[in-house]
């Protein structure tokens, strides 16, 4: 890499939160059975054949439980649960009963749900992607909820107006 102007960590934080994202909460079963949760945001569909996902994640429980295991699920929440992200993002007030299918374990109530094996992983500065291959894939309509500027957001429904750029 070329060096080039230094970015300061909190502008970069404050220019990335500009790009609003959906939330999910990211499951894996760790060696002892149990299922570990986290929110995350980084994460992001890498190829339509084969079927990748990847989700990007820092110094964490959720890290060193992928890099030690081959799986991972992925739950894309609704506008209704934020509290749900709120819980799996260091704030636990729920008890929350896992749903599984393909054997993999997902949040109910969630729009989307996506069972991976991991099939690669990446360093990426204070980051590792991990890739997954879509085994499992289920999904309903529904509002997402959404993060912009480090607070919640859903969609607003009813648009009336159409906006074109030129």
């Amino acid at each position: 890499m070329t060096a080039g102007v230094a970015i300061d960590p909190r502008r970069f934080r404050t220019a990335m939160g500009r790009f609003a994202t959906g939330v999910t909460v990211i499951t894996t079963r760790t060696a002892d059975g149990h299922v570990h949760g986290m929110t995350a945001n980084g994460f992001l569909s890498v190829s339509l054949d084969p079927p990748l996902i990847l989700v990007s994640l820092g110094a964490c429980t959720m890290a060193r439980h992928l890099e030690a295991g081959d799986r991972y699920a992925v739950t894309v929440l609704s506008a209704e649960q934020e509290e749900v992200s709120r819980h799996f993002g260091g704030r636990p007030s729920l008890s929350v009963e896992f749903a599984s299918e393909g054997g993999f374990d997902f949040v109910p109530g969630g729009l989307a749900f996506i069972g991976c094996r991991i099939v690669d992983r990446h360093p990426a500065g204070d980051h590792t992607l991990f890739l997954g291959e879509v085994e499992h894939l289920a999904y309903r309509d529904g509002a997402p909820l959404l993060f912009y500027t480090g607070s919640y957001r859903t969609l607003h429904a009813g648009l009336t107006e159409d906006v074109f750029f030129y």
